[in-house]
């Protein structure tokens, strides 16, 4: 069996950095000073965590949705970037049409937008329907890694080179892991591997919004990349 090792490599980190000094404990002092402060609201951007999948990153966001829980807040938990998980940066090479797939790509899941995400954070503070609330946010329709990739064919007009990452060597790659971030980043792709299908249909009639669609995402990374 192949193992996959994907040394993930934000681009905001800065040196000392970790899951533990940003994620957790920074965030919690974040929670600290707003209650101290009273703040009328607090929106937190968290995630869908797969069930059954533990990790550092989770654990984090999960404590903090917990801390804010005698504030007035809004949890939004997100499900999969396309902008993160349909780039180059982790396989989804649409250039030259080449994609990675991480598990068999069958299980469907709701990719999104950060644009409708942050979108969702600003209307969530006009909006009553979201005080004291943790959304489910995601796109418009669930569709699987195959799925998405048999979109990009369509509208690029070519067929795309797959790579299919085993679970086996991703659950290998996670219980091997010697550092939260890591750790994260496996359970990320294991996550990834057993999808995440969200119902946006109440989201959308109570918040009036318009989710970008993968084929609307595809059409403006292409028309962008054949630009540059």
């Amino acid at each position: 069996m192949r193992l996959f090792r994907l040394r993930p490599r934000p681009f905001s980190r800065q040196a000392g950095d970790s899951i533990e000094s940003v994620d957790e404990e920074g965030q919690l002092h974040l929670v600290e000073a707003a209650r101290a402060a009273a703040v009328s609201r607090f929106v937190f951007v968290s995630f869908r965590r797969p069930i059954g999948i533990s990790s550092p990153l989770g654990n984090a966001k999960a404590r903090v949705e917990n801390a804010l829980r005698d504030l007035n807040f809004t949890v939004i938990q997100a499900s999969w970037f396309m902008e993160v998980w349909l780039s180059p940066a982790l396989g989804f090479d649409y250039v030259n049409a080449a994609a990675r797939i991480y598990g068999p790509g069958t299980s469907p899941a709701s990719w999104v937008s950060f644009r409708d995400v942050a979108e969702i954070c600003v209307l969530a503070l006009r909006n009553p329907a979201a005080n004291r609330r943790t959304i489910e946010f995601g796109g418009p329709a669930a569709l699987s890694p195959l799925e998405v990739v048999a979109r990009f064919e369509k509208i690029s007009g070519k067929p795309f080179k797959t790579e299919f990452i085993p679970e086996e060597a991703l659950r290998v790659q996670f219980d091997e892991a010697t550092d939260s971030m890591q750790k994260s980043f496996a359970a990320l792709m294991l996550g990834y591997a057993s999808g995440d299908a969200i119902n946006m249909t109440r989201v959308r009639e109570e918040f009036g919004i318009e989710l970008t669609s993968v084929d609307q995402f595809a059409q403006s990374v292409l028309e962008h990349a054949s630009t540059t």
